[in-house]
């Protein structure tokens, strides 16, 4: 097979080698308060950043017509993988979001079904799109159901490990892919009003009649709901000692491998408390400017699409990076709920970089076929 001489972003890979530093770096530093245990992550996110290039290079070497030709089956494989999460995962922390592989570690497939629902959705939208001129209200209607019908799979198989972060995701990138589709807008109309209505029921009954909430949706999701609401009042370990390390670090942090404070989940939820702890205003206001830019790129590149399922993808990519990147952060200064998302490229964990890197594979390949196009 003849390998694709490739056309590189380089603000992308600059913007890759930056993470990874920064990463491995943060994660030597959060080890500090980590179980011995675990081994020593800094090294192990260096093998899963050795290993994500790699992927990269593979994917590059696939056009993203086969890749989008493919999405029902990986699709298909992520749905059967969280179920099967429910049924031989190992509780961990009162969770079965992880599948242990001795040896390895853990694996984690919801960050993959992300990515397979993102591919799966947009191929989807995009088919029913380009066959038609115009859909009728019965048309978009139907596909409406049909994207409804993918997204509520995955979302109620998370849920139910339960990973209401992951969900929440789900919901943002299908919600994003539709709506910059040529969907009429009412449908959003309608169904905000829906959701409105479910959603101020559902908080009537958590706040003012907790004995019916109960009664209908049982003590797991009421604990759950509590323990989401903690951030309102600043309360919780996690959220107090995590607002102490960074406003305590001044302009110029602590120094590396200085954070003063404990708090669980340094190496992963927490990773920019740590971060900012250790290098202060002027260290996050550098990491801050990094994403952004990285983000604007990815931006760029979506705003040249030319073909309508690489546009809906790299929205749905950007809004589910976007989206996590501000709730990770805003939730380390208490300003969103504590869902437990990870930070892209700099949090740990093996399962969520590989996918971020096979998703930066596509990026590059679309990247390349415009930049072809063009010359």
């Amino acid at each position: 097979m003849k390998l694709k001489k490739m056309i590189w972003n380089k603000s992308i890979i600059i913007c890759l080698a930056c993470f990874m530093i920064i990463s491995i770096f943060t994660i030597h530093s959060a080890q500090l308060y980590l179980s011995k245990n675990l081994g020593n992550l800094a090294l192990k996110q260096l093998i899963w950043y050795l290993i994500g290039t790699i992927i990269i290079m593979v994917t590059i070497q696939v056009t993203n017509q086969k890749i989008y030709q493919n999405s029902k089956h990986l699709y298909f494989l992520g749905n059967i993988l969280l179920f099967g999460l429910l049924l031989f995962a190992p509780p961990i922390n009162n969770s079965k979001c992880w599948f242990i592989i001795p040896g390895i570690g853990s694996f984690q497939p919801s960050e993959f079904m992300k990515i397979f629902l993102i591919l799966i959705i947009s191929t989807v939208v995009s088919k029913e799109i380009e066959n038609k001129k115009s859909l009728t209200w019965k048309e978009e209607l139907l596909l409406l159901v049909k994207v409804g019908f993918l997204f509520l799979i995955p979302a109620i198989l998370t849920f139910l490990e339960p990973d209401t972060g992951v969900v929440i995701i789900y919901f943002i990138v299908t919600i994003a892919i539709l709506f910059t589709s040529t969907i009429r807008k009412k449908w959003f109309l309608i169904a905000l009003s829906i959701i409105l209505l479910l959603g101020c029921s559902f908080l009537y009954l958590y706040f003012f009649n907790q004995e019916v909430f109960v009664n209908i949706f049982g003590t797991d999701l009421f604990y759950r709901i509590d323990r989401l609401l903690d951030w309102k009042n600043g309360t919780g370990m996690q959220l107090e000692n995590s607002l102490t390390a960074i406003g305590s670090s001044g302009i110029f942090g602590h120094g590396f491998k200085q954070t003063p404070i404990y708090f669980p989940e340094s190496g992963t939820d927490f990773i920019f408390a740590v971060y900012a702890s250790n290098f202060g205003l002027i260290g996050s206001i550098l990491i801050v400017i990094l994403i952004a830019y990285f983000d604007l790129t990815l931006i760029k590149i979506a705003k040249n699409a030319r073909e309508n399922t690489d546009k809906f993808v790299l929205i749905g990519i950007t809004c589910m990076l976007v989206f996590q990147q501000f709730q990770n952060i805003a939730m380390t200064l208490g300003v969103l709920p504590i869902t437990g998302i990870t930070l892209p490229f700099i949090s740990y964990g093996g399962s969520s970089l590989l996918s971020y890197m096979f998703v930066m594979g596509i990026v590059l390949n679309i990247y390349y076929d415009q930049k072809k196009t063009i010359n």
